[in-house]
């Protein structure tokens, strides 16, 4: 297969020329998330050449994903992302190496995973994960380029680019209750923009060209196509070494105060249990169980008084993030049994309709 005629579009192009195609040949970049952002991110990077392309994703397809996870198709709903997208990747071009991680990003993991390439891209809606990611960026010397979504905008940036900010530089408070697009809604092109501002960011990283979005956030917003800049500092109080890092990350991995939604099913009509859904009252699915109670999150702090102290508390919220918040400030206020439930009102919802079914 002849590589020039495929790839003549942008060897032309005087800033990259052949030497450039090169180089993308010799790049290695692991892509974290094969969700809406990185079904943007992975096929301009594939077609461009980029040589080795890793795809990290331990999660399935679900139907809910094809609005905007435009790389799948509806028969591989149920498939893994990493596996499927890897055959996306390959059928797009052959002539490149992709590797398919279909495994959870840990801090048992992370730093080997991240030896092995030359740029990492945070294609995921965790806020958690970002924070792992970046740690890990900045313990091995990597690029992180970094795309988030809220409803109907957008950031990019890249840190720990050429020893720049990091992302804990901008966003230094990791118990931020930022919500991801499960819980706050996403318009599929909105993902799809951002995810290819970060490839275009890789890729100008690769090929030494333009102006890299080092200590700068780029927001756009899709309404009103709007974008601005803003310059950021790096913060020399951020520091992380080995050590800090193997006892932030697999010291909490556990993550004691969760529970599984399967296991909460059977206390559903317990005396001793209340089940709170710290969600707004406007967000669906409804769950209807006659010893729950709805407190929003942002209410909580004020609220928690009303909540019975003898009784298991069980939280949820719409996925499984705001109610690890919630847990945090039920603890801070002397409440001592209180979870998480893992998956939030998504995976109950689910349960709930497979019991009744059953």
């Amino acid at each position: 297969m002849n590589a020039s005629m495929r790839y003549n579009r942008q060897v032309i192009l005087p800033e990259i020329g052949e030497n450039g195609q090169e180089k993308l040949a010799k790049a290695k970049v692991l892509v974290i998330g094969a969700g809406g952002l990185g079904a943007a991110v992975l096929p301009y990077l594939a077609a461009a050449g980029v040589g080795e392309i890793g795809i990290s994703d331990h999660d399935v397809i679900e139907i809910s994903n094809l609005q905007r996870q435009v790389i799948y198709k509806t028969t591989a709903v149920g498939k893994y992302k990493a596996d499927e997208a890897k055959v996306s990747l390959t059928e797009l071009n052959p002539l490149i190496k992709v590797n398919s991680i279909a495994e959870k990003l840990t801090g048992n993991n992370a730093i080997a995973l991240f030896e092995n390439y030359d740029i990492i891209v945070d294609a995921t809606d965790n806020l958690a994960v970002k924070y792992l990611i970046n740690d890990a960026c900045s313990l091995t010397n990597k690029p992180m380029v970094y795309g988030s979504v809220f409803r109907f905008e957008g950031q990019v940036s890249v840190f720990n680019y050429q020893n720049g900010p990091t992302y804990s530089c901008l966003f230094p408070d990791e118990n931020s209750l930022t919500a991801n697009c499960n819980d706050a809604g996403v318009l599929g092109i909105g993902v799809g923009i951002i995810g290819m501002l970060q490839a275009n960011e890789v890729l100008k990283i690769i090929l030494e060209i333009g102006e890299v979005l080092s200590g700068k956030l780029l927001v756009y917003n899709i309404l009103n196509n709007e974008q601005q800049k803003y310059d950021f500092e790096k913060n020399s109080d951020f520091k992380i070494d080995r050590i800090t890092f193997e006892e932030k990350y697999n010291g909490s991995e556990k993550e004691p105060h969760e529970i599984e939604a399967e296991t909460v099913l059977s206390q559903i009509d317990a005396e001793n249990v209340l089940f709170l859904d710290v969600r707004n009252n406007d967000e669906l699915p409804k769950i209807i169980l006659k010893n729950s109670i709805q407190i929003p999150l942002i209410q909580l702090e004020k609220k928690n008084e009303n909540l019975d102290r003898d009784k298991t508390i069980y939280i949820f919220c719409q996925s499984g993030i705001r109610s690890k918040a919630a847990v945090e400030i039920l603890l801070k206020n002397k409440f001592k049994k209180v979870k998480s439930i893992k998956g939030g009102a998504l995976v109950l919802n689910q349960l709930l309709k497979d019991e009744l079914t059953f």
